[in-house]
C-alpha cells in the first residue's frame, strides 16, 4: 500500500486553498500537478547548471547536455525503448503527431492512400490527419465504438485495404478512461504491415507501458501529465524508421553540414530536434520519471483503479447521474452528465467548494457528438488522490445537483 498521506506532503500545491476551501484537484487528465523534487530541479539548473547544450565545449555546457542527456536515457529505460536513439524530446503529445504527419506521412503518403483512426480520439490526433489529408487527398477511416465506450475490433479489421498506410490511436480515452486493446491493435495492424502511432498521454502517467513488448512503431506522450513540466513530451520512434523519415523542422542543432548548396542532417534523435531545446524542461522530466519510478507505476495503477471504483460506485449512486463510458477497462476516469443541467452549471458550483473539476467535450467532439451531449463532468485521478477527497466531491455533487433543480 501506498503511503498517500506522505506523497501529499511531496506537492506543495496541495496545501493551498481555492476559494476557501481546501484544494481537492480531479483534472489530471488535463495536467498534473508538480511534486517539489521537480520543482527544485527546474530552480537548481537554472540557478546553478544551465548553458546551452551540445555545442559549448565549456563545463558548464558538458554539465547540461549530461543531464539533457541522462533525462533521455531515462526514459528510454521507463518505456523500456531498445535505444536512447529511439526517444525524441518534443513539446509534447500534439507535436509528436505532428511530427509523425508531416515527418512520415508526408514523405511516404500518397493520393488515395488511407489512415485509420477511432471515434475517441482526442482533437490533437484528428486534425493533424485532416491538414495533411488536404495536402495529399488521402482518406481517413474511422473505427466505431460500441454504447460503453469501446472500439468494434471486428469492425476495425474490416477498414484495412491495400491502401492503408498507418493507423493512429490512442491508447487510453482522455474523455471516458476506456483502455484500448493496444497490443491486439498493433497485432491486427502488423499483420496486415501497416504500422501504428499510440497517443499515450493516458497511458504513461498511469501504467505501465512496454513500448517493445507492445511492439508499437510510434508511441508519444506529454510531460506535464506525469508530473513533470508543460511545454516538453516523448515521441518515441521504431529505429527503422527513424531514416525513412525528413526533419520535421529545420535549423541549429539538426544539422552536420550546410552549405548554400547542400544541407546533411545530424542522426537521430538529434536529427529532429531542431533549435535550442527545452533544456530544462528536459531534464526535470527526467527528474518526474524518477519519481514516478520510486514509488512505483504498478502500485500507482492500483491506487488509482481503487479511486476510480469507489468513485464509480459513490457518483453512479445518485439518480440524477449517468456514467458516460463504461467499458469493464478503464483507466483513473470518470465521466459523467447530470440529467436535465449543463455540465459547466456543475462545475462552477463545485469549484466554489474548492473541487476542480474539467466539464466541456474534452477535445473530444466526435465522441460527444457519438453520445448526443455537448460535453461531460470528467473527474480524473492521481496518486495524490483520496477516498476522502471522493467523499467530498460525493457530498458536494449531491448539493449541486439540490441547487440547480
Amino acid at each position: 500500500m501506498l503511503n498517500i498521506d506522505k506523497i501529499r506532503k511531496d506537492f506543495p500545491i496541495l496545501k493551498t486553498k481555492s476559494n476557501n476551501n481546501p484544494l481537492i484537484f480531479f483534472d489530471n487528465g488535463a495536467s498534473s500537478q508538480k511534486p517539489q523534487i521537480v520543482l527544485d530541479k527546474i530552480s537548481e539548473i537554472y540557478k546553478t547548471k544551465y548553458a546551452n547544450i551540445h555545442r559549448g565545449i565549456y563545463n558548464l555546457s558538458q554539465q547540461a547536455t549530461e543531464a539533457y542527456e541522462e533525462s533521455r536515457k531515462k526514459i528510454q529505460k521507463f518505456i523500456n525503448a531498445k535505444s536512447e536513439k529511439e526517444i525524441i524530446f518534443v513539446r509534447g503529445a500534439t507535436e509528436g503527431i505532428n511530427l509523425v504527419a508531416q515527418s512520415y506521412g508526408l514523405k511516404n503518403f500518397k493520393k488515395g492512400d488511407e489512415i485509420i483512426l477511432t471515434v475517441l480520439e482526442h482533437h490533437s490526433n484528428i486534425v493533424p490527419w485532416q491538414l495533411l489529408r488536404d495536402k495529399l487527398k488521402i482518406k481517413i477511416n474511422v473505427t466505431p465504438i460500441d454504447k460503453d465506450g469501446n472500439i468494434d475490433l471486428i469492425k476495425f479489421k474490416k477498414l484495412f485495404t491495400k491502401k492503408t498506410k498507418l493507423v493512429s490511436v490512442l491508447h487510453v480515452s482522455n474523455a471516458l478512461g476506456t483502455i484500448l486493446p493496444i497490443k491486439e491493435i498493433i497485432d491486427i495492424s502488423h499483420k496486415n504491415k501497416v504500422p501504428v502511432l499510440v497517443d499515450g498521454c493516458q497511458s504513461v502517467p498511469h501504467m505501465k507501458v512496454n513500448v517493445d513488448k507492445l511492439d508499437a512503431d510510434f508511441y508519444c506522450f506529454s510531460g506535464h501529465k506525469i508530473y513533470g513540466p508543460t511545454g516538453i513530451g516523448v515521441l518515441y520512434c521504431k529505429n527503422k524508421y527513424l531514416e525513412k523519415m525528413d526533419p520535421y523542422q529545420g535549423g541549429g542543432e539538426m544539422i552536420s553540414t550546410v552549405t548554400f548548396n547542400k544541407t546533411t542532417y545530424q542522426d537521430a534523435p538529434h536529427k529532429y530536434e531542431a533549435g535550442t531545446p527545452n533544456i530544462v524542461g528536459s531534464i526535470a522530466l527526467g527528474s518526474a520519471i524518477d519519481y514516478v519510478t520510486k514509488i512505483n507505476i504498478d502500485k500507482i495503477c492500483k491506487h488509482e483503479e481503487n479511486l476510480l471504483h469507489y468513485a464509480t460506485e459513490k457518483i453512479s449512486s445518485i439518480n440524477e447521474v449517468k456514467i458516460i463510458g463504461t467499458s469493464k477497462k478503464k483507466a483513473g476516469i470518470l465521466s459523467f452528465i447530470v440529467k436535465n443541467t449543463h455540465p459547466n452549471d456543475i462545475g462552477v458550483i463545485l469549484d466554489n467548494q474548492g473541487i476542480a473539476v474539467r466539464t466541456g467535450h474534452h477535445c473530444c467532439q466526435p465522441l460527444m457528438n457519438f453520445f448526443k451531449i455537448p460535453a461531460t463532468i470528467r473527474a480524473s485521478f492521481a496518486v495524490y488522490n483520496t477516498k476522502e477527497e471522493i467523499n467530498s466531491f460525493y457530498e458536494a455533487l449531491k448539493n449541486a445537483i439540490k441547487l440547480l433543480r
